[in-house]
């Protein structure tokens, strides 16, 4: 194995990878439980709580590779590239289920994937042009509401907390915080790194 491939292969990328692999079990104990597959029995109705720790885990996974690459100087231009492409697919993957399951509204989602989209072609042209642009703090506020979004619609419905009519209305209290947040933290993306777009030919 190449120097290359060792430094591709170092731990942080690895939990980068693992994130993307918890996806799949994610997705399947969230559709197992919501469909409510005969073959599983009553285990169907604790999957969600299930999900919910895999999600968690995968989250957790996202800050730990990026301080142990900062700190042990193990950036590598494969952690750049799929460290924040790992993230999208997970909260877009769950964000999809969860519009499935009823819990979220689809147009909701579009404008959240939407502006995944925008910054990703945003920073595309600004890697063209030699400009790295840092995460800002709206991006942050944004990224940890829509997690904590997605851990609460998770488990919205279940036993645990179907009979508190409080937590469904404190859940879609917190959609629409990161519903905001996404928007402004688009446009303050947008307005300070503007002078990328006058490079663009």
């Amino acid at each position: 194995m190449s120097d290359t491939q060792k430094q591709k292969m170092n731990l942080p990328n690895k939990l980068t990878l693992l994130r993307v692999v918890m996806i799949v079990p994610f997705v399947l104990c969230l559709l197992a439980s919501h469909q409510k597959w005969q073959f599983l029995g009553g285990a169907a109705d604790y999957l969600e709580y299930v999900a919910l720790l895999i999600f968690v885990l995968a989250s957790l996974t996202d800050l730990i590779d990026g301080k142990i690459a900062r700190k042990y100087n193990l950036v590598t231009n494969f952690g750049k590239f799929m460290d924040p492409l790992a993230d999208k697919l997970l909260v877009c993957a769950a964000m999809i289920v969860l519009v499935e399951m009823g819990r979220i509204p689809s147009w909701v989602v579009i404008v959240i994937i939407s502006r995944e989209f925008i910054i990703s072609g945003f920073r595309l042209i600004a890697s063209d042009n030699g400009v790295v642009i840092a995460a800002s703090y709206w991006g942050k506020f944004k990224t940890t509401f829509q997690m904590l979004m997605i851990c609460m619609m998770i488990v919205m419905d279940t036993p645990l907390f179907a009979g508190v009519p409080a937590f469904a209305g404190i859940t879609y209290g917190v959609m629409w915080i990161a519903l905001v947040l996404t928007v402004v933290s688009l446009i303050d993306y947008l307005v300070k790194n503007r002078s990328v777009l006058k490079d663009v030919k």
